[in-house]
């Protein structure tokens, strides 16, 4: 396995580039087919390669799904769930902060009414109890897009994916729903305004209803 990591590596392959056959790799690295076969396999479950029927095997995707569904797992199996995604709240609070200076410096002194429209229909969901995942998600995408930064993008949508099916049967209050959409307003109004201060200070006020709600439990 770690020999093709390094041959991706090596020759600065991409996703979707095509892989050596199974016989070239036994040449290249004098280990039996059946070894080839069972790293492939491996690294196939992790997303580094892909492997297409009749066609051979290829650089994977090499997104952080695998590692979403560890981090799940360690979650179910936690003593303690309420603790364990306590803790992924505290990353994803992490991730959004260690951003700031950056967001703001691709936002300030803009308009970006496709955001405004998220922020919008989170609020109304909100008065009316409903959830707003989708809108979350791809608010926090829009943050992110302008940076050009692939592995941040995973990064934070990993630790959201993990946030939102780590949660367990909590019940937020329409008002704590309503606080929640309106720390997303306040983020977007602080980085068009170029203040990272209030940004910070919105990002600490759209994670402590649902830590107020983890701290209950």
């Amino acid at each position: 396995m770690e020999a093709i990591e390094r041959y991706i590596a090596q020759h600065r392959l991409q996703p979707g580039d095509p892989l050596p056959t199974e016989s070239e790799f036994c040449t290249f690295l004098g280990v039996s087919r059946s070894s080839v076969r069972e790293a492939i396999r491996q690294l196939q479950a992790l997303e580094i390669v892909s492997v297409h029927q009749g066609r051979g095997a290829f650089v994977g995707e090499m997104t952080l799904r695998p590692f979403v569904k560890s981090v799940l797992l360690r979650c179910s199996v936690s003593p303690d769930s309420i603790e364990a995604l306590r803790q992924v709240i505290v990353l994803r609070r992490v991730l959004d902060r260690g951003i700031a200076q950056d967001v703001v410096a691709v936002f300030a002194d803009t308009r970006n009414d496709d955001l405004h429209d998220l922020v919008n229909a989170m609020e109304e969901k909100a008065r009316r109890n409903e959830s707003f995942v989708e809108e979350d998600i791809a608010f926090h995408s829009g943050l992110l897009r302008p940076l050009d930064n692939l592995l941040m993008g995973q990064l934070v949508g990993a630790m959201w994916r993990i946030h939102m099916e780590a949660l367990p049967s909590l019940h937020q209050s329409p008002g704590d729903m309503l606080d929640t959409a309106l720390a997303h307003r306040a983020m977007l109004l602080a980085i068009e305004a170029g203040n990272v201060n209030a940004y910070l200070d919105a990002v600490n006020a759209h994670y402590q209803p649902l830590e107020d709600l983890l701290s209950q439990q």
